[in-house]
């Protein structure tokens, strides 16, 4: 049975004493024992976050990563170093490292190396933008970022990757695929991989849903039978909002 996740991105929110008080309000709350809970602050609150959650089931994840052990990349994080704060789940290739830092299939795919060579897990991120979906070549697009993002890997290290489609056009516009929609491209999905791989690989890998959740449409969109949960961005923010969402399985 594949693992229902829900993952907070908090992006760049919350300062230090913010994001001690959000997870606070979330140590609070029970997390249902069917569920994984993950929330990804900011670099400089991931080791603080990781000692105030070592005795609670949700998991410290991180936004992103280089893909070389170290050297001189001014401002970036290696893997070596989130796994040294307690770190071993990292998100890459969401929509706006892609948009706003010009991050490249190649790319995601020395970073999703490097992960895995690190025996980290990844939420791999991928989807189509809004003129995409127009032109009706949002297919092509999704099968493009799998296959030279991802699917240089071999079989046996699918047990540590975790994909999250994100419609680029739902992602902080207040839009949202409808669950149809969303049903209709994690089927897609499971279908490029059983060709790329096989069926046992597609059937078990979670793939999560990345566009606009709220409390209001988790619950419809996390019925469908290939959504396994949620990349949730701003209602994360707000542990009475995350909460909902984690509880709407």
């Amino acid at each position: 049975m594949r693992r229902k996740i829900v993952a907070g991105n908090w992006k760049m929110n919350n300062n230090i004493s913010e994001t001690e008080n959000l997870l606070n309000k979330l140590k609070m709350q029970v997390i249902p024992e069917s569920v994984s809970v993950m929330v990804a602050p900011a670099f400089t609150n991931l080791f603080s976050a990781f000692n105030s959650l070592k005795e609670h089931p949700i998991k410290v994840i991180a936004q992103n990563m280089h893909q070389s052990p170290n050297g001189a990349f001014t401002g970036e994080v290696s893997a070596g170093m989130l796994k040294s704060v307690g770190v071993s789940t990292v998100i890459l290739g969401h929509s706006e490292r892609r948009v706003y830092f010009g991050e490249t299939n190649q790319l995601l795919a020395e970073k999703v190396n490097a992960a895995l060579k690190n025996n980290m897990n990844v939420i791999f991120c991928f989807g189509e933008e809004l003129e995409d979906r127009k032109s009706k070549s949002h297919f092509k697009v999704v099968a493009s970022q799998l296959e030279n993002g991802l699917f240089h890997i071999e079989q046996a290290n699918w047990d540590k990757i975790i994909l999250a489609y994100e419609p680029v056009w739902a992602i902080g516009t207040g839009e949202t695929a409808s669950p149809d929609q969303a049903q209709e491209m994690h089927a897609f999905i499971r279908e490029t991989i059983a060709n790329a791989y096989s069926n046992e690989i597609a059937n078990r890998v979670t793939i999560l849903y990345g566009g606009s959740v709220k409390p209001a449409n988790a619950k419809e969109i996390f019925e469908k039978p290939d959504v396994d949960g949620g990349l949730i961005g701003g209602a994360a923010l707000k542990a009475e909002d995350f909460m909902a969402i984690v509880n709407s399985f």
